[in-house]
């Protein structure tokens, strides 16, 4: 197991050239916020923007729109009802599902799609009710994704899995997944006090920081707006995970100095002050 570490981190966040343009740093598609959860996806979409996405569009509820539009201009919409969607999966790099996603049928119906859609050239991240929808039904897992992570929690990978939580061992966790991922195209993010990464080759990485202060609603939502943002930057490979992972619990640190409760858009808006530090040293 590595420790993820400073050094990890540095060697994902570069310096962007001069000549940058948005089309260099990803484009990528958030699917979730039902008609209850709207704020899920909002979340998820200002991490999104703020690790430095090029281009950010988000699949939601028609009643989000003026919410999404008012707390994050730069952010695209589209109704997750349209048939444009379709065309939206297929010109992202990277497609995050399941904040806010629901589990009723239109839910289904938008994992459904994504499976069907996606190409061996893109990059899925599952969480939350996508997570809940795939334990009711592998087959809904989009196998062939270039790279697909897995965003759970432990209650969520128990549910996944099969695994209870206090058997959630190492050797059992990298077991379910090369089953999940024979092509070995899987990450998973299991979530924790101390988050463990695991990819299928057997290497793991463990999260040393967090606090106490980020166990509120909408973290994870943030955790896999930053994935998503970062996978679409810097490759979707364990490491950049890791980095992401690393800086999210780096970010709630710092603001928990001062703070007894850490929200997660203030931990959102400081992503990249700390990205700028990185790419720096």
């Amino acid at each position: 197991m590595i420790e993820i570490s400073d050094k990890v981190v540095r060697s994902t966040i570069f310096k962007r050239p001069s000549n940058s343009y948005k089309g260099m740093y990803g484009r990528v598609l958030l699917i979730g916020g039902n008609l209850n959860f709207g704020g899920a996806i909002i979340m998820s979409a200002e991490a999104t923007v703020n690790s430095g996405a090029g281009l950010t569009s988000v699949a939601t509820d028609i009643n989000n729109l003026c919410s999404l539009h008012s707390r994050i201009p730069e952010v695209m919409f589209i109704d997750w009802r349209d048939a444009k969607l379709v065309e939206a999966i297929e010109n992202s790099d990277v497609i995050a599902i399941g904040p806010g996603l629901g589990l009723d049928a239109q839910a289904k119906l938008l994992l459904k799609l994504v499976k069907n859609t996606v190409k061996s050239t893109q990059t899925v991240i599952l969480d939350a009710s996508a997570l809940d929808l795939l334990a009711e039904d592998y087959t809904l897992l989009p196998v062939n994704a270039k790279k697909i992570v897995l965003t759970p929690h432990q209650k969520e990978w128990e549910r996944v899995s099969q695994i209870k939580i206090p058997f959630q061992e190492d050797g059992d966790n990298f077991a379910v997944l090369k089953s999940l991922f024979p092509d070995n195209n899987g990450i998973l993010v299991l979530k924790s006090n101390h988050t463990k990464i695991y990819d299928c080759f057997g290497k793991v990485y463990q999260n040393p920081l967090g606090n106490p202060g980020m166990a509120t609603g909408g973290m994870g939502d943030t955790l896999t707006g930053i994935l998503a943002g970062f996978c679409g930057q810097f490759s979707a490979k364990i490491e950049t995970v890791a980095s992401a992972v690393y800086l999210h619990s780096l970010a709630g640190d710092e603001l928990f100095k001062k703070h007894y409760v850490v929200l997660p858009t203030q931990l959102s808006a400081k992503i990249p002050q700390l990205m700028k530090q990185f790419s720096l040293e």
